[in-house]
């Protein structure tokens, strides 16, 4: 997988830190993405399709009451087949239509200021590939199954869009301690956020609705969930390697996204 990912930047112009999964280590962009109609197209054998259904099968069935009513009706939107890796092409028509998001095709995880760029500008940077067989629980960074089912079936919400937008446009300018404590703020929302409803709390973030483990470990007893508030997420140590034991829970996507224009407001940005 590694070297597949290495080979596949390297075509497509970006750097990566050789000797290293580039899937863990940030890319710095050193010409634009190819975004939209642009993106080329990628031939996908049997077994990574075979990876997409198994992943999209047993997480659909599992989010049925446990996923926020506005991320099932995103999948309803966006239609991605069951059985093969969606094109990006695709993905990137149908939110064009929904919500005036774009698509970007990215060799891996990348530097801040590539992925915050592309925020501001309403586009989405996803990969383009899929993790190996002996991932299917976990996998360490982005594959277009997170980035895909995950992330652009919730931007189909209009709230949860535009604050996305403005997350990408306030990061951008922010620096040291803020910079730092955005990215907590992002972890606790984007991948790791839960929301209230009328039926219970409910998950809206995408690191969480692409992991299979996360989705029933997140409301179990053993997580601490606690009311949304900007600057107690900001300052709250994350931890990518365990099982989240702190998660914060918002009452609606206008909230996120008026709570945090007021907070980065208050922050001078």
């Amino acid at each position: 997988m590694e070297s597949q990912v290495a080979e596949r930047a390297a075509r497509l112009g970006f750097e990566s830190r050789a000797g290293i999964d580039p899937r863990c280590v940030p890319i710095k962009l050193v010409r634009p993405m190819p975004e939209g109609e642009a993106i080329p197209s990628r031939r996908y054998t049997a077994e990574e399709n075979e990876t997409w259904r198994i992943l999209y099968g047993r997480q659909r069935k599992l989010l049925e009451c446990r996923a926020c009513e506005e991320f099932l009706e995103g999948l309803e939107i966006m239609g991605f087949p069951e059985d093969r890796i969606p094109a990006l092409t695709d993905v990137h028509r149908k939110l064009k239509q929904t919500t005036n998001w774009g698509i970007a095709l990215a060799p891996g995880l990348l530097a801040v200021e590539d992925f915050y760029g592309a925020l501001a500008r309403r586009v989405f940077a996803s990969t383009d590939y899929i993790r190996g067989r002996d991932e299917l629980d976990y996998t360490p960074a982005p594959d277009c199954f997170h980035d895909i089912f995950g992330h652009t079936t919730l931007i189909t919400e209009p709230y949860f869009a535009n604050f996305y937008q403005k997350f990408g446009q306030v990061a951008m300018h922010a620096e040291g301690k803020i910079r730092g404590w955005l990215a907590s703020f992002y972890w606790f929302t984007v991948e790791f956020g839960l929301i209230n409803t009328p039926h219970g709390i409910r998950i809206y973030g995408n690191g969480i609705l692409s992991s299979y483990s996360e989705v029933t470990h997140c409301l179990g007893a053993e997580v601490r969930r606690l009311p949304f508030d900007p600057q107690r997420m900001a300052e709250q140590p994350s931890d990518l390697s365990i099982m989240q034991p702190i998660l914060f829970v918002i009452d609606s996507f206008q909230q996120l996204e008026s709570d945090f224009d007021r907070w980065t407001k208050g922050l001078g940005l």
